[in-house]
């Protein structure tokens, strides 16, 4: 199994770095740009947006490879088709959006299929004894996460770097503490790193790519799923609280702090000035930081170790679920409450330049 990781890491980390060199080589008149011009954006759109088709291009590639390696596996269990069909068409929804721009209504109803498509195939959020109760939950987070996730792709670095700190957090500790998530949710944790890492040489300030929609999308289904098959269910729940438990609450907001803080803090103020949460605009969490003096690439990994910090915390909580008292969970707690808190008190503190 080890040399199964090794060489889709391997491969997914060199097929994205050689998918995104040749992208970004081609003559400008085949480059896929943003169709939406007029959107408000922190920098140009004008750059290309492969991104998202290397990333999708190297999990189509694990997943037919899955198909002869891991054919037993696969056969046996309907996780498969429900994760292919759910990483297809968030990927094609958000490719969609970039080059006709289309409603926001159709990326709600895509949304909304894919979290009934997870539900129906058995993946879900295990919050409560009512399943009526779990599926509700299920659906508002795939549908919060994927436009969070969206969201918070406004600036160079920031979403790549903040995805590989919950994917690889998962990833490796499935790898060392060999998890209950199935073989192939852990290779598609692997290449999903490797294809991000592979990314950020062209992503990192000042960035020659963008990921697009058709990248955000892409991530956010799979943050979803590991969402809920290694956050939300990571630890065995003996007593349900009907839909309130602490140390599953403390440990998804502490893995996904950075992209929860800044959809939380953009509703919020966008609200308070009665605009509507899902228009484009300079008001996010990361660019508030950079009025406040940081640079772009200092943003990125300001943001990339607060979030990892939080990732390492989730994992503490995970590994020592059953022997941790419930009185303590509430020190664990004070981590993505300060840093919301902070980077909240920062919009409003930070002028805009």
């Amino acid at each position: 199994m080890q040399i199964t990781i090794i060489l889709t890491f391997v491969i997914s980390f060199v097929l994205g770095l050689f998918l995104n060199n040749f992208f970004i080589k081609r003559p400008i008149k085949f480059l896929v740009k943003k169709a939406n011009n007029s959107a408000i954006r922190f920098s140009t759109q004008s750059k290309p947006i492969f991104g998202g088709i290397g990333f999708y291009a190297v999990f189509l590639g694990l997943a037919i490879a899955a198909l002869f390696v891991l054919k037993n596996e696969i056969y046996q269990t309907s996780e498969y088709i429900s994760i292919m069909l759910v990483i297809t068409l968030s990927f094609i929804m958000g490719l969609a959006d970039d080059v006709i721009n289309t409603p926001p209504s159709f990326k709600f109803i895509v949304q909304f299929l894919c979290a009934g498509i997870f539900i129906f195939n058995g993946i879900y959020i295990e919050i409560s004894p009512y399943d009526w109760y779990n599926y509700v939950i299920t659906v508002l987070w795939v549908v919060g996460i994927m436009n969070s996730i969206n969201m918070l792709d406004n600036m160079d670095s920031v979403t790549a770097l903040t995805s590989l700190s919950i994917i690889g957090g998962a990833a490796i500790y499935s790898i060392m503490f060999n998890s209950q998530i199935s073989i192939f949710v852990g290779l598609v944790l692997v290449s999903t790193s490797a294809a991000l890492i592979a990314f950020i040489f062209y992503n990192w300030s000042p960035s020659k790519m963008y990921m697009g929609d058709n990248g955000s999308q892409y991530l956010g289904a799979v943050l979803a799923l590991v969402g809920i098959v290694f956050y939300w269910n990571a630890v065995p729940i003996e007593e349900f609280q009907y839909g309130y438990n602490l140390k599953q609450i403390v440990i998804v907001a502490s893995a996904f702090i950075v992209p929860l803080s800044d959809t939380t803090t953009v509703t919020i103020n966008r609200l308070l000035r009665k605009q509507s949460p899902f228009v484009g605009g300079r008001d996010h969490t990361t660019h508030h930081l950079f009025y406040l003096g940081l640079s772009v690439r200092w943003v990125g990994a300001a943001l990339f170790l607060i979030n990892t910090i939080g990732v390492l915390l989730a994992l503490y909580l995970i590994n020592s679920a059953g022997d941790l008292n419930y009185n303590f969970l509430w020190f664990f707690a004070a981590y993505p409450i300060i840093i919301f808190l902070l980077l909240y008190i920062n919009t409003k503190i930070s002028k805009q330049k």
